[in-house]
């Protein structure tokens, strides 16, 4: 199938609008663990090496998932992250289909992820902190407004992914049976 001139306008707009959205996620990320410890690892590392490794680990999956739903949100959803430029199309592809706010527990497993990995308790502490205002936003505002844009859609995907915790096994929109109702 041939992609038309002006849909692939489209996702090259939602690609450049997510791409610079991007710098929201990078400064949770990253200047704000920078702002709490100047990235000084703590001698000795409570955990030691296996729980640095940890770290590195949640830290690089935390960075791959988001990278990963960026290019979901511009080319399934032809649109961008961000509130004032949502997508067209419901995202449910990809590590969607495990967790339906798979950017968020990213950027909470990367904060925490470099508290192990530099030994900074206080980095816990934030990816906690971080969390609260995260979950009122989805609750109160993201939801309500998935569930106007995509009606029945959104309903179907949230009866059957849940919001944080991901599923052991990919949900589809043609499977919609299967885990039973969704851990929220």
């Amino acid at each position: 199938m041939a992609v038309s001139r002006d849909s692939r306008r489209d996702r090259q707009r939602a690609a450049i609008g997510t791409a610079l959205f991007a710098a929201g996620p990078a400064t949770v990320v990253g200047v704000v663990p920078w702002l709490l410890t100047r990235w000084k690892v703590q001698r000795p590392v409570p955990g030691g090496a296996p729980a640095q490794l940890t770290g590195a680990l949640l830290l690089g999956a935390g960075a791959a998932v988001i990278a990963n739903s960026f290019v979901h949100f511009a080319v399934e959803g032809v649109g961008t992250p961000a509130p004032f430029a949502p997508p067209k199309h419901l995202v449910v592809g990809g590590l969607y289909r495990f967790v339906r706010n798979p950017m968020y527990v990213a950027i909470a497993a990367a904060v925490t992820g470099q508290g192990l990995l530099l030994g900074q308790p206080k980095l816990f502490a934030a990816a906690v902190l971080g969390a609260v205002p995260v979950s009122a936003f989805v609750k109160l505002y993201e939801e309500p407004v998935l569930a106007r844009k995509f009606g029945a859609e959104y309903q179907v995907y949230r009866e059957n992914v849940p919001r944080w915790l991901p599923r052991l096994t990919p949900w589809t929109p043609d499977s919609s049976s299967g885990s039973g109702p969704a851990l929220q």
